[in-house]
């Protein structure tokens, strides 16, 4: 049996974690149920997400390519054991993995890739009805985010970025090679206040350094939601003439914005590749392994839910797609006896979100050859960075590659890439760390995997940096570069 206590880093200083209350009575208990210890694995987790998509103890089968169970694994959430009868609480999850049909769980989908789980619907959703989410909770979105706001309003993380664009095209107009028109893209535009910001330090320098650069500037805003990017409109209205807005996929960027291709002298994202779709890869014993997920909400929540609005409790699995379809404004349209406002569709939503766990188990990979990150990715990307780490889970981070990747080809020879997220630089972070998936309000975030990056930037012609974000003290963010090879 193996015991992986992850949070390594809790277990020193002032106030240390003891884990002893937990381990003990998890070992007894082990010990004496029917399970085979041979074929267990114990995780140890500290989940740092409030809000997140796991119960204290979870179960996991790790199955065979024809689909029989081969070993299981135990996770435990040691943040919130300390807090339940984790004897009782792994005893009884033993129980309903052995007997399915006692899990008391209502399924809204089945056995998937975590990038295809409904997870991404529901994140998908936040964003196209962000306006009545909001007018529902009476917060804004930012203030979901640690420190109740974004690292991207940073006046001095601003100025450093205009400086290097002063530095490139001062190189450039020396050789007459700088061309008319200098376009900015901006992917993920939030509420508009990091593009104001940018933009009045731009107006600012440009004053300060003489010349021309802000008549000439083009600032192109792209955002998935409609709603975002007539807040941000508004935000950088005293620019107006300076600034596009395109309603855009940022895991497709190319698709909206391939008219800058080699073009776009500056590539700015913040905050958005730890919220796009993501599958999680296993190495385990020296065999891969892609973990599948199935999303539920217990039959007490379900239950609760249904009475709510009035509905069977067999209703919610299909309510909950309706509400996928059609967001809160149409599903009230459509569904009056159960939700006569709008508000009501959202409380719902609201509390169905809340609810959502993922089952997980572990399936065989076979051949990274044959498993597509993204378009025109595969899989062998995956070895270099999975090399050398033994036993090992990680995010693929599927979306933010297809972004990644789809965004190089816009930069000009002499543009680059900069990019604020909550990155995993080396990859034994993802031994110590527990690294999504989280819920930010009701959106998810998972961290995204810095070395697979590099290692894709890097054949692709590109250097890739990471550097900690120094604009904000104890913040998690970094800070990637990505420029063309001279």
């Amino acid at each position: 049996m193996l015991v992986d206590v992850r949070p390594t880093k809790r277990l020193h200083g002032s106030s240390p974690l003891d884990v002893r209350p937990v381990l003990g009575p998890l070992v007894q208990a082990l010990g004496q149920d029917s399970v085979d210890l041979s074929r267990l694995r114990v995780v140890c987790d500290w989940i740092q997400y409030k809000h997140n998509f796991r119960d204290t103890v979870d179960v996991r089968s790790i199955t065979t390519t024809d689909g029989m169970e081969s070993a299981v694994e135990v996770a435990v959430d040691l943040r919130r054991a300390g807090s339940v009868d984790i004897s009782d609480e792994v005893v009884e999850a033993l129980r309903e993995h052995r007997h399915p049909d006692t899990r008391g769980r209502t399924y809204l989908e089945p056995w998937t890739p975590g990038k295809n789980s409904c997870i991404w619907d529901f994140n998908a959703l936040y964003w196209q009805a962000l306006s009545s989410w909001e007018q529902a909770t009476g917060a804004a979105y930012e203030q979901a985010l640690p420190g109740g706001s974004s690292d991207a309003r940073s006046v001095g993380a601003a100025r450093e970025m205009i400086h290097k664009l002063f530095s490139i095209w001062d190189e450039l107009a020396v050789h007459n090679a700088l061309p008319d028109e200098l376009y900015v893209i901006e992917l993920g535009v939030g509420n508009g206040g990091p593009a104001r910001i940018w933009l009045d330090e731009f107006r600012v320098m440009a004053q300060e350094h003489g010349g021309d650069y802000y008549r000439r500037l083009h600032y192109i805003m792209g955002d998935y939601s409609p709603y975002v990017l007539k807040q941000a409109q508004h935000a950088v209205a005293e620019h107006a003439t300076k600034v596009s807005s395109i309603v855009l996929d940022a895991t497709d960027p190319a698709s909206a914005l391939g008219f800058l291709r080699h073009k776009a002298f500056l590539a700015y994202v913040s905050n958005v590749y730890d919220n796009l779709p993501t599958d999680e890869v296993a190495s385990l014993s020296g065999r891969m392994y892609r973990v599948e997920v199935r999303a539920y909400v217990a039959n007490r929540a379900a239950e609760r839910l249904a009475e709510h609005a009035s509905l069977l409790s067999s209703d919610i699995v299909a309510v909950a797609a309706k509400l996928l379809r059609l967001g809160p404004e149409l599903l009230a349209e459509a569904m009056p006896a159960h939700f006569p406002d709008v508000g009501a569709a959202v409380r719902f939503w609201q509390e169905l979100w809340a609810e959502v766990r993922l089952e997980e188990r572990y399936v065989p990979l076979e051949g990274l050859d044959l498993y597509e990150i993204a378009p025109s990715v595969t899989g062998e990307a995956l070895r270099p960075v999975l090399e050398g780490c033994g036993d090992i889970r990680m995010q693929v981070s599927n979306g933010a590659v297809a972004s990644f990747v789809g965004t190089l080809p816009l930069l000009h020879p002499y543009g680059y890439l900069h990019c604020h997220d909550l990155f995993v630089t080396d990859p034994a972070r993802y031994d110590t760390n527990f690294c999504g998936p989280g819920k930010y309000d009701g959106s998810v975030v998972n961290w995204v995997n810095g070395p697979l990056l590099r290692y894709i930037g890097n054949r692709r012609g590109f250097d890739v940096d990471f550097v900690p974000f120094t604009h904000r003290a104890s913040t998690n963010i970094m800070t990637l570069t990505a420029q063309a090879r001279d």
